[in-house]
């Protein structure tokens, strides 16, 4: 850690810097949780040596010229190559982007929030951030070089997760009910 660093408290649910805040994530709600477990299970299955994948995983992050700041993905993907020169501190709260983040709009979410943490982490190296709109059934895939929006049975593919694909369906099933 460095003077060039912005240093929050571990927090349940975490504390991010957004906007020259600290802002605390809003814990989720059933849906929330849900298509966190199930994408999150699903992309741990492919990541299976590649990488780790982990839920609100605090990265330190700094884009070119800006201070480092903590921000804590709903999901994270980081491969073991990145990984692999870190230890203690640096391994347990990175000083890098995830190379794939996943944020999964929460009731309440703010939308220049999201837009301020996508910038951040594509500015600081992520490959591909993917945003899951529960109420939309959508998902929106953030990269270099723009944006592109999942909808009805497509699936979420990119190069960033090679092989990688989960079907809209079978992501938002989760949420249906047994009646």
């Amino acid at each position: 850690m460095s003077i060039h660093e912005i240093v929050l408290p571990s927090t349940k649910p975490e504390t991010e810097w957004i906007l020259g805040r600290a802002i605390r994530k809003v814990s989720g709600f059933r849906t929330h949780a849900r298509l966190q477990g199930s994408f999150g299970a699903t992309l741990s299955v492919w990541a299976a040596g590649r990488g780790e994948v982990a839920t609100n995983w605090r990265f330190r992050i700094a884009p070119p010229g800006e201070i480092r700041r903590p921000l804590a993905p709903d999901i994270a993907y980081v491969s073991y190559e990145r990984l692999r020169d870190f230890e203690g501190y640096d391994l347990e709260a990175p000083p890098v982007a995830p190379d794939v983040a996943v944020e999964i709009l929460s009731p309440g979410w703010r939308r220049r929030h999201l837009e301020h943490k996508i910038s951040v982490y594509l500015a600081g190296g992520s490959e591909l951030v993917i945003v899951i709109d529960p109420p939309a059934h959508e998902a929106r895939l953030h990269d270099a070089s723009g944006e592109r929006i999942v909808r009805g049975d497509d699936a979420v593919v990119h190069p960033a997760l090679p092989g990688f694909s989960l079907a809209l369906p079978t992501l938002f099933g989760v949420l249906d009910r047994p009646r």
